[in-house]
């Protein structure tokens, strides 16, 4: 079983800045995919940004250039910087591991850009 815990949401102004980490536990194989989903009530989760192990990023078209995803493989953590917040982010961005079909989650953190 896999456990991930993220962090670091908050309240931010519109053009500020955040970082949120997500540290994964458990049973991790090596090879796996860790990123991010967001959702606000009454939609369904977005997709925001994903990462392999030791592979290339890839993020959605609505944060590319703002949002940067890394992850420390020694320390089973995924980071997603997110800059030049806009009030269209705000939602609760929920962490992820992949490990082939089978998907992890973590509990979610808010997120709020004010205008």
């Amino acid at each position: 079983q896999v456990q991930l815990v993220e962090s670091g949401g908050g309240l931010v102004q519109t053009g500020g800045s955040l970082r949120l980490p997500c540290v994964a536990s458990g049973s991790i194989f090596r090879i796996n995919v860790m990123g991010w989903y967001r959702q606000t009530p009454g939609k369904q989760r977005e997709w925001v940004a994903a990462m392999p192990t030791g592979g290339s990023t890839n993020y959605a078209d609505s944060v590319k250039g703002r949002f940067t995803i890394s992850r420390d493989n020694a320390k089973n953590t995924v980071y997603l910087q997110m800059n030049s917040l806009q009030p269209e982010d705000t939602a609760v961005y929920y962490c992820y591991l992949a490990e082939g079909p089978t998907h992890y989650w973590g509990q979610g953190t808010q997120v709020t850009v004010s205008s």
